[in-house]
């Protein structure tokens, strides 16, 4: 078949690699005129992840670009010694196989290991898709496919094109990322300031040549566009007001024109996505919330498995269902998951921080060979990633068997 994948980001170009090794002809449109590379977080691959990675090949790149952070240190609002924490514990709590990577380099992993076999069109968008599989775009001309699946994520075009409004949720809280100095983080270390309703912290790694400062914050729903950047940072300085001349420092980089990201943490509550010929994945279909959800995990096997159900079905309406099926329950665990994360990183009250500082001493302060068999005794809970099966569909990538 032919078909079309909107967005070039991670859960298309996985799509696609998928795609190809099952005989399918893929173009990967993408609205950014060139791979994308504006700055944002750092993101959190699980053990289904990085296997789907491993047979994928590029494991041995992804683990090669992780951003080795190993250190966490915040000072309470009001307070004057700092609270430290060890992440390789508090990470070997909540996941078997692990690594934390910035979302542009694990972008640039997938794409370049499709670019050979797939058709990627930068620079363009979809404006229009026909029930028999005609798709017009802004600058180019219109084709046919046999299929389109919308991996464009949380403010996916194709999925307003098809879909119009869907069902979605605020959380209650906001998180924003700014690109700073190189000079202004350590590698391997994120030191910050946290408060009732609001942390900021900054982090870098070797093979960055900048730093990350990212903001987490509660707030009553704001009012903004997702492109209007000026008003997001008014925004963002009004959050943070007061809270540490550290953090201020931080915030007056905004007016240095460095990479900047803000957004809600929001997430879709639709259990359909597909519709006739078209199919939504990763972000643009079930968002569990941006930093706290495992949305990237969420994506890469959203993707793995869509792929993996078109390869194995007589018709692409069967597939779909199948996929869907396949990852409603995942999608529903990870809704609820998140939602708890909100509430526990982002603590409203005085008591709430002072317990989520007190958890990551006392998680440091363990053994290390006890951290995680206490953990794996709830696999709702910090285990949850860990918990989503990884089918194997019959046939792998890259010529690397299936673990």
């Amino acid at each position: 078949m032919r078909i079309l994948v909107s967005g070039a980001s991670v859960a298309g170009p996985v799509l696609a690699f998928w795609l190809t090794r099952y005989g399918h002809e893929v173009t990967v449109v993408e609205r950014s005129p060139v791979l994308r590379k504006t700055g944002g977080h750092a993101v959190d691959l699980f053990k289904p992840a990085m296997d789907i990675s491993e047979r994928m090949g590029v494991l041995p790149r992804v683990e090669s670009l992780a951003t080795g952070t190993t250190r966490l240190s915040f000072l309470r609002e009001g307070t004057r010694t700092p609270i430290t924490g060890d992440v390789t514990k508090i990470f070997a709590a909540a996941s078997d196989r692990h690594v934390e990577i910035m979302r542009d380099d694990l972008s640039e992993i997938y794409h370049d290991a499709t670019r050979e076999d797939v058709e990627y069109v930068f620079g363009d968008s979809v404006t229009a898709i026909g029930d028999d599989g005609e798709v017009t775009f802004e600058k180019g001309l219109p084709r046919r496919f046999d299929l389109v699946v919308g991996a464009d994520g949380l403010h996916s075009n194709v999925r307003r094109l098809v879909f119009g409004e869907v069902a979605k949720s605020f959380t209650g809280a906001y998180l924003a990322v700014l690109s700073l100095p190189r000079d202004e983080g350590v590698p391997g270390a994120m030191t910050g300031h946290i408060g009732p309703g609001r942390s900021a912290a900054v982090y870098g790694a070797e093979h960055l040549d900048d730093a990350r400062a990212v903001f987490l914050f509660r707030s009553p729903e704001l009012s903004y566009h997702h492109r209007d950047v000026a008003r997001q940072k008014e925004l963002l300085r009004a959050a943070f007001a007061g809270l540490h001349p550290q953090v201020d420092e931080w915030l007056s980089f905004l007016d240095s024109g460095a990479a900047f990201y803000f957004d809600s943490i929001t997430q879709l509550r639709e259990d359909t996505w597909s519709r006739g010929r078209v199919a939504l994945v990763g972000d643009a279909a079930y968002c569990p919330g941006p930093a706290i959800g495992g949305s990237t995990s969420l994506a890469v096997l959203g993707a793995y498995v869509l792929a993996g159900e078109l390869s194995r079905a007589g018709d692409h309406s069967a597939a779909f269902a199948r996929y869907e099926h396949e990852m409603r329950g995942i999608v529903h665990d990870s809704r609820a998951f998140a939602l708890g994360v909100a509430k526990t990183l982002i603590p409203a009250t005085k008591a709430g921080v002072w317990g989520l500082t007190r958890g990551m001493q006392v998680v440091t302060a363990l053994p290390s060979w006890l951290v995680r068999p206490l953990a794996k005794l709830n696999s709702k809970g910090v285990r949850m990633h860990d918990s989503f099966p990884v089918r194997d569909y019959g046939r792998q990538g890259a010529g690397t068997p299936a673990p």
